[in-house]
């Protein structure tokens, strides 16, 4: 949620940060003057709360003096005022209620230094690694369902007659290797991340804090009977973990990790490829989460995204790293850079980790803030969040990518020792 605040002392710059998003700004238009006039409301209640006061010390003393008519008076006064005060607490009330409705609806900030642009064809590739489109041999051009079908490693017919179009069931090593993937993700950052595992169903204030809700709504999943989502990703539950509390600034950083399975409609996938795993509703995934200080919000960006970076680069698989433009950020990010590996099979480059900077808009919705050690005051924190490792794409790479003339798989070195001594997949 955007800083009421400073709205109101710099709404033209606010107004330009959003509409380069291309985004419209009449919303925060209606905020200011709503916010004025029930700013108007509140010292008018305020004024006449004064007077009342003055009012019954008043009426006191004409009860003492026997001067009982005009203190009846005062008190009808009194009365009055009263009702006065009420209504205007209440239409206060509604246009506060109002104010925080709208902003919940509007995306943060973009940041300075994000690229402008009006969609995905202006994100800006900041650089290639291991792509040679000459590299691969015909072996390697085979789709991951059916190299997962010949081996008995993903079976795609039986998950849908279980659940339905787009969801996935692995099998045999398929399975140990999203395991695998899994364990890989966590254990490369335990050196400074702790590991949470939240729960996967959360309330609607929890979903609410992340900006998920309440515009993305039809894109997640809702057990109405019990009024919980089902998460779409772990930052919904981390970005609560501290919700209403205050944090010393000596705790900061907090670095957080934790493996969850996520949950995604995907209304909005009509027409977009949903073959195999490229779409799924239901996957696994390693997300990196951090609080921070604004000062600290930069280097903490640029950490989770070398580590989520790394752990692609140390597969050996092709990637290339983008700098979103304006039109193309999340709504609750105010920059965002996203790693993409190439799958040569599918011939596409598959998003698999977006690291993004959120400044203090999802810690606003959950009330997370910290106290400076300077002088004691307290100010939101921010938040990022990133993929360190997100599973299905990352395993259709990999299939595709170490698939040999004969067929078989081969496991890369940085998945051994996960693997339990297996070091290519065959068919049995």
């Amino acid at each position: 949620m955007l800083d009421l605040r400073l709205l109101r002392a710099e709404p033209e710059k606010v107004k330009a940060a959003v509409a380069r998003r291309g985004e419209p700004t009449a919303p925060l238009d209606e905020v200011i003057t709503h916010d004025e006039r029930q700013r108007r409301l509140v010292s008018e209640a305020d004024e006449l709360r004064a007077e009342v006061k003055k009012i019954s010390a008043s009426v006191g003393a004409l009860f003492r003096q026997d001067r009982a008519d005009e203190a009846e008076e005062l008190r009808a006064r009194s009365r009055e005022l009263t009702e006065r005060i009420d209504e205007l607490s209440t239409e206060a009330e509604q246009l506060a209620e109002w104010i925080r409705r709208i902003l919940l609806y509007v995306p943060n900030m973009v940041a300075d230094d994000c690229p402008n642009g009006s969609g995905p064809s202006d994100n800006v590739t900041l650089r290639t690694v291991g792509y040679d489109p000459d590299s691969y041999g015909d072996h390697q051009r085979s789709e991951h369902t059916d190299i997962g079908a010949v081996l008995g490693i993903l079976d795609l017919q039986r998950a849908v007659r279980m659940s339905g179009a787009m969801f996935a069931m692995y099998r045999g090593l398929g399975a140990r290797l999203v395991r695998a993937l899994i364990d890989y993700g966590l254990d490369r950052n335990r050196d400074l991340y702790e590991e949470i595992r939240p729960p996967t169903l959360v309330r609607t204030e929890t979903m609410t804090s992340t900006g998920h809700l309440p515009k993305f709504s039809d894109d997640a999943y809702l057990l109405e009977r019990d009024g919980l989502w089902a998460i779409p990703t772990a930052e919904v539950p981390l970005t609560s973990l501290l919700a209403g509390e205050i944090v010393d600034e000596d705790n900061l950083p907090m670095r957080l990790m934790s493996h969850t399975s996520c949950f995604r409609r995907e209304a909005g996938s009509a027409g977009r490829d949903t073959r195999g795993l490229l779409r799924l509703h239901e996957f696994d995934k390693v997300e990196l989460y951090g609080f921070c200080t604004p000062e600290q919000a930069q280097d903490m960006h640029h950490e989770i995204l070398h580590r989520a970076e790394s752990a692609i680069a140390d597969l050996g698989l092709a990637y290339r790293v983008l700098d979103l433009c304006s039109a193309d950020l999340g709504a609750a990010s105010a920059r965002t850079f996203d790693i993409e590996v190439y799958a040569p099979g599918v011939d596409r480059w598959l998003e698999v980790s977006s690291i993004s900077w959120c400044r203090d808009y999802q810690a606003r919705r959950a009330n997370v803030r910290y106290r400076r050690a300077s002088d004691g005051r307290t100010q939101m924190l921010h938040s990022l969040n990133g993929s360190g490792l997100a599973v299905p794409r990352v395993w259709v790479a990999l299939v595709e990518t170490y698939r040999q003339p004969d067929g078989s798989i081969t496991i890369p070195e940085a998945l051994l020792p996960y693997m339990g001594g297996i070091t290519s997949i065959t068919a049995s």
